[in-house]
């Protein structure tokens, strides 16, 4: 299928690169930018009820158990592997 329109910008996102390159010129104006934007994530973040909290540290440490018992089980696994192939030092 033929394109009938060339991907060109518009107007108005030269107009804001242009804007978007005069303020990069100054980095007072840059940092002033970045601290502004900064503030307005903070503003979106929603902290977490008390349960909200105890339910979230229980399951990441019901995960890391399960993953040390995993990584555990393998590692036990791997060495008696490597026992019978290389045999064992015990006299």
């Amino acid at each position: 299928m033929a394109r009938k329109i060339i991907d060109e910008p518009s107007e108005d996102v030269v107009a804001n690169a242009r804007k978007d390159r005069a303020e990069r010129r100054n980095p007072f104006a840059r940092v002033a930018l970045f601290i502004r934007q900064v503030i307005a994530e903070l503003r979106k973040v929603v902290t977490p009820t008390r349960r909200e909290l105890v339910s979230f540290t229980l399951v990441v440490l019901v995960f890391v158990i399960i993953m040390m018992a995993i990584v555990g089980a393998l590692d036990w696994v791997f060495s008696l592997a490597v026992n019978v192939v290389f045999g064992s030092n015990e006299q």
